[in-house]
């Protein structure tokens, strides 16, 4: 089997995982929720919350939306989600081929020492922090804002809270990898220190290797900022429910946090 046949195989089988998982997703009643108009003026300011959350490569913003159906707790009943889609680009490891992607990426399976597009992925990161921005000066506080991703947007999302300038409520990476060198540690804020990681990686992945998420959490150790790793036998490059479910469960806790903070 050619490398580029087994790169397709690879990203059929993880567009095709991902589009299962959206299909049961979509089975899932959506819970109210109350518009922030009707919250008293405090109110609405304190528990408004807000996710983004950015897709893999090959994927796009709406197929990921049934994801939200897995946040019924009431800590969400205010939360604003956004699922934004990647530009169309050429992307290396596809022989050019051109295909939603937030920068390039130039070869699969990615291991800890793949070469990165840190120039696309500091571009890719300055249109995170304009969504970021936005949503800070609607009155959302930077404490009350998630920022999560599977594969390149996992990459994406790790860089996105590094390089922003605010402590974040925190950033999630599902099969993701850290996509520069360890220069842009000097470039990481003493408030961007302070956001969380949530890490979450299938030890059967074969798209972006165990071993590439692994070398994430001593990256982020040796720049000071706390990551809490999951490792899940058996999954391979897609995301388990269980991990949606330590997700709610991880950024409920923030939020009650955020919100006794500013109480």
């Amino acid at each position: 089997m050619s490398k580029r046949v087994r790169f397709l195989f690879s990203i059929a089988a993880a567009i095709a995982a991902a589009s299962l998982l959206a299909a049961s997703l979509r089975r899932r009643a959506q819970p109210p929720r109350l518009p922030d108009q009707l919250l008293p003026g405090p109110m609405a300011a304190r528990n408004r919350s807000f996710v983004l959350w950015l897709h893999g490569l090959g994927d796009s913003g709406p197929a990921n939306e049934p994801i939200r159906t897995f946040f019924a707790a009431p800590e969400f009943r205010h939360t604003k989600w956004a699922f934004p889609s990647a530009p169309n680009s050429p992307v290396s490891c596809n022989n050019g081929a051109v295909m939603p992607s937030w920068f390039d990426i130039h070869e699969l399976p990615l291991s800890p020492g793949s070469p990165q597009d840190e120039s696309g992925v500091i571009k890719a990161v300055e249109n995170v922090h304009a969504m970021i921005d936005r949503e800070v000066a609607a009155g959302i506080h930077p404490d009350n804002i998630f920022v999560c991703g599977f594969s390149q947007g996992g990459a994406l999302t790790l860089a996105s809270v590094l390089l922003y300038p605010k402590t974040l409520g925190g950033g999630a990476v599902f099969s993701g990898w850290v996509p520069f060198g360890s220069s842009v540690i000097e470039r990481i804020s003493p408030e961007a220190r302070k956001t969380p990681i949530l890490w979450s990686h299938g030890i059967a992945d074969q798209v972006v290797l165990f071993e590439a998420g692994q070398a994430g959490p001593p990256f982020l150790q040796s720049a000071g900022i706390s990551c809490e790793f999951k490792a899940y036998p058996d999954l391979g490059h897609s995301i388990a429910k269980e991990e949606l479910s330590s997700l709610e469960a991880w950024i409920k806790g923030r939020l009650k946090a955020s919100q006794d903070k500013q109480s």
